[in-house]
């Protein structure tokens, strides 16, 4: 054991004073190349240079001297990119900052004008739509009025029927025969759209009478206190009309349908159902006014057992088919048409 220690340290003193031999011969052989050739630390360019490395750690050691310089290179330009790019940005931002647009006292003045102007323009823009379509509209009732102006015309009735109503393809045989005036129109509930109605209503008043618009109209269809089922997946309650386009744009057209001419409002009926069951069926038909201006449209619907429902159905229908078909609209019984 000691003496494997011993040789040990032996080998270490050994490699130790090789190491120490190594460096001394190492310095003494710069001492002499630096007393034999002193132009090499002058560091003259024409001389050759002499040295006692190899030559591929020479070919190393230029290669990344080149490497090394072309870096910096290399950086200099980034460096001098981002300062001309700052400065390009700060000549910039002086130059905004310089125009007269950006001082906020001749803005204002600016903008004072331009909205002065532009409220102007818009003013008289809203006067040339007024206008037009004060004109369209004389047009149109003077149009109405000349169509009207026949012996022996009555102010057309139109009928709204939905095919969701009980035993609704009878309703067409129960109207009054003594009114040729009444126009009645049933549809698919299931599978119409609106512009399918607003197309049937503007066809069946020009084979009725051209030019014709309408006077009285009801709408016959299923629905509750404040709301409207006129066609599958399309419920009129007073926030709908407000929002849904395709609704919007029905009553809207609808209104363009009624008469202009006519010196009382023109009145639509609602059966079927109460819609002023609870507030939201008056303001239902508040927002359907509003729509609708500026036709003077009034909604009504009274209820059938009053005087006033007992009127309406006497404007359209014959009172004695009428009750006998209420009777039968929910029946299974007896088919309606042994009763006709």
């Amino acid at each position: 054991m000691g003496a494997a220690a011993s040789r040990r340290r032996a080998l270490r003193s050994e490699a130790m004073s090789s190491v120490a031999a190594k460096v001394r011969a190492a310095r003494a052989f710069g001492e002499y190349l630096s007393q034999s050739h002193p132009e090499n630390r002058n560091g003259a360019d024409d001389v050759p240079i002499r040295t006692w490395f190899p030559k591929e750690n020479l070919f190393s050691f230029q290669t990344a001297t080149t490497t090394m310089q072309a870096n910096f290179r290399k950086h200099l330009r980034m460096v001098g990119s981002r300062r001309v790019k700052a400065q390009t940005f700060a000549e910039r931002r002086e130059r905004s900052f310089s125009r007269s647009w950006s001082d906020p006292t001749p803005m204002k003045a600016d903008t004072s004008h331009d909205s002065r102007d532009s409220s102007d323009l818009q003013s008289s823009h809203c006067t040339l739509d007024e206008a037009c379509e004060d004109l369209d509209w004389d047009t149109e009732k003077g149009l109405e009025a000349m169509a009207c102006n026949t012996e022996g015309f009555l102010p057309p009735k139109v009928m709204l029927i939905s095919s969701k109503v009980p035993k609704a393809e009878y309703i067409p045989t129960i109207i009054r025969r003594d009114d040729p005036s009444i126009i009645p129109i049933l549809y698919d509930h299931e599978h119409a759209t609106f512009e399918d109605i607003l197309e049937e209503i503007e066809k069946k008043l020009n084979i009725y009478h051209k030019g014709a618009k309408i006077w009285k109209m009801l709408i016959f269809c299923q629905g509750g206190p404040g709301h409207l089922y006129l066609l599958k997946n399309k419920v009129a309650t007073f926030a709908k009309v407000e929002k849904e386009e395709d609704m919007i744009h029905f009553w809207k057209r609808l209104s363009r349908l009624m008469s202009k001419v006519n010196p009382e409002p023109n009145v639509i009926h609602i059966m079927g159902c109460y819609i002023l069951g609870n507030p939201n069926g008056e303001k239902l038909f508040q927002n359907l006014r509003t729509l609708m201006t500026p036709y003077k449209v009034t909604f009504e619907s009274p209820l059938e057992l009053s005087a006033q429902g007992k009127q309406m159905i006497e404007t359209y229908f014959d009172f004695r088919l009428y009750r006998l078909w209420k009777s039968r609209q929910h029946s299974k019984l007896l088919d309606f048409d042994d009763v006709l």
